[in-house]
């Protein structure tokens, strides 16, 4: 039957191994990565349904609530209703690890990279550091959803199990593996992997709403009284998580699911910005941008398109349950890459494949109401994506100690120039509660220190 389908997928490649009995190994390692697969949602992309549209050429910017907007009088209300909402036990965070971190040179998840300046904390440390001061600040632990890939599952598991959970309660943390798609060539057909099998790819960071669903994540959730998903992307050790002016935002708009930008750095910048069409906010992926986006300024010749993602949102759990009922709900995304391949002749070659992705933030186009808001970058962003150069490990740990440096001076600390500083979040979550810490630190620092 599995083999009579994909003859009508036009893989007759892969039928071929599935019905040689001499052949079995390879076909018993098939039948496992098909078992994963949709074969339907195969056959749809295939036929090139649900692929994500071209945008138009003309967009308008999104409404963005300023940075300005966190010291105001308004914003002080939206604290306390993101403290209540934590208080109550409401909001759950959700991290996005699927990746690993070849690219750092690491054979390892993303997560277990050590990126702070002095104590080379993992980035999975530094977000469990951060929640549980949050169920200390708040009263109730907030649970944890990890949503890892096929690759990096069971290290993930393994890492939080051999650390003991990082101090977090295990019945609080939730693992579960997003899906994968097969990858195709140019001709439409299934790549078989060097190692055996056929070349899989995870179906992107908008797998997460089917993942929850089909893992029963969604119940767990209602389980424990959420009403509120804090998305966010393993990459950047600088996330407030759940930050409650954030949270209290969105929850008083009465948000289906909200946004945080930052001021892009320029316009070449390789992050997607918010944009409005089609009555409706989006994210406009950089690749999808031409040149009369990009380059676009306004009457003053400033940037106009200036709102870049952080990959940080905020979620009803409601909404992303009717998302995920959806069965075409979201997108999908084609990308072109280089990938390693099993020839004809059992030897290994580089082709060009096919792989097929969708975006959490495609999302926000199923939002009836959507609030972005302008945090500082200095504050929030320091993503580790490559090991040297622009959003590398080097940069992230400069931005990190910038960070914290710039907290003691704002409090009256004197910081020597060229000093390093770590702050752990279980000693201060942020500035307004270092400086409740005030005379435990001293009047200068004269040397690299950690505050823990």
């Amino acid at each position: 039957m599995l083999a009579e389908r994909l003859r009508r997928l036009g893989q007759d490649h892969i039928a071929d191994i599935l019905e040689d009995e001499s052949r079995r190994h390879e076909a018993m390692r098939i039948e496992s990565d098909l078992g994963g697969v949709d074969l339907d949602l195969v056959e749809r992309i295939m036929r090139g349904e649900g692929l994500a549209e071209v945008p138009p050429s003309e967009v308008r910017p999104a409404a963005v609530v300023p940075a300005s907007f966190s010291s105001s009088p308004s914003a002080a209300q939206c604290v306390l209703a993101g403290r209540r909402l934590l208080e109550q036990g409401k909001v759950a965070a959700l991290l996005v690890a699927g990746g690993q971190a070849s690219r750092l040179g690491v054979e390892s998840p993303k997560g277990c990279v050590e990126v702070t300046p002095l104590t080379g904390k993992t980035l999975f440390r530094v977000f469990a550091e951060q929640i549980l001061a949050l169920g200390r600040r708040f009263g109730r632990p907030v649970p944890w959803f990890i949503m890892t890939s096929p690759v990096n599952h069971a290290q993930t598991v393994e890492y939080f199990t051999a650390n003991d959970f990082l101090g977090l309660d295990p019945r609080m943390v939730f693992f579960f593996p997003q899906g994968v798609l097969p990858s195709l060539t140019g001709e439409g057909k299934f790549i078989l992997a060097p190692e055996g099998g056929l070349y899989l790819n995870p179906d992107g960071h908008g797998g997460v709403f089917r993942a929850l669903l089909t893992s029963g994540m969604f119940d767990a959730m209602r389980d424990l009284g959420i009403e509120e998903i804090f998305t966010f992307q393993v990459d950047n050790p600088l996330v407030k998580v759940c930050d409650p002016l954030f949270v209290g935002l969105h929850s008083m708009q009465g948000a289906c699911m909200s946004s945080k930008v930052v001021r892009k750095a320029g316009f070449d910048e390789k992050v997607g910005v918010m944009v409005e069409y089609g009555g409706r906010t989006r994210l406009l992926e950089y690749s999808d941008m031409d040149d009369a986006i990009r380059y676009a300024t306004d009457e003053n010749g400033e940037m106009l398109h200036w709102a870049g993602s952080i990959a940080i949102h905020l979620m009803r759990l409601d909404f992303a349950r009717e998302v995920a009922s959806r069965s075409h709900a979201l997108p999908f995304h084609r990308a072109v890459k280089k990938i390693p391949a099993l020839a004809p002749d059992g030897t290994t070659v580089t082709v060009e494949g096919i792989k097929f992705e969708t975006f959490i933030f495609d999302a926000l186009a199923h939002a009836r109401t959507s609030v972005t808001l302008e945090v500082t970058r200095s504050e929030e962003f320091a993503p580790v994506k490559n090991l040297t150069g622009t959003d590398s490990l080097e940069t992230s740990r400069v931005l990190q100690s910038k960070r914290h440096v710039s907290w003691l001076r704002a409090i009256g600390v004197d910081v020597r120039d060229g000093v390093t500083v770590e702050i752990s979040p279980l000693f201060a979550l942020d500035r307004e509660e270092l400086a409740s810490r005030r005379a435990e630190i001293g009047d200068v620092i004269t040397r690299d220190t950690y505050l823990g």
